[in-house]
């Protein structure tokens, strides 16, 4: 489960229908150390939504990452992909560049997780049959 989904249904389960606003700051405190973000990133993943990651699951797909190996291989590493996804500022040009040619290296211009992704990609993966 992606980042920003897990906060969310992690967020849900904690609160059972509380509003995040209404909690504590010790609360919002414990919740941000216990999800690896500062309160300030949690606060800001909890408003983006569940889908402020999507378009990281469709790049790693482009670039034929299973997102499952990263996960269990580096769920730290996937965890900061989604959070710096979720926090970046190109997402409408992302997106029209997945749309359009998933295989166009333009995203390598302004995507925040072009150094994290290239490194991954360089990795052997079970998923590609590379081992």
């Amino acid at each position: 489960m992606a980042l920003p989904q897990a906060l969310a249904k992690w967020w849900r389960d904690w609160t059972e229908g509380n509003r995040f606003e209404d909690c504590a700051e010790w609360d919002v405190e414990r919740m941000a150390k216990d999800t690896g973000v500062s309160p300030a990133e949690l606060r800001r993943l909890v408003n983006l939504g569940e889908d402020s990651a999507d378009l990281l699951v469709q790049r790693m797909a482009a670039l034929d990452l299973d997102r499952g190996e990263v996960s269990a291989t580096a769920p730290k590493t996937l965890q900061d992909l989604q959070r710096v996804c979720s926090f970046c500022k190109d997402h409408r040009r992302c997106a029209l560049d997945l749309a359009r040619d998933s295989a166009d290296p333009a995203w390598k211009n302004y995507c925040p997780n072009v150094g994290t992704l290239l490194a991954l990609d360089a990795m052997p993966w079970a998923a590609r049959k590379e081992w």
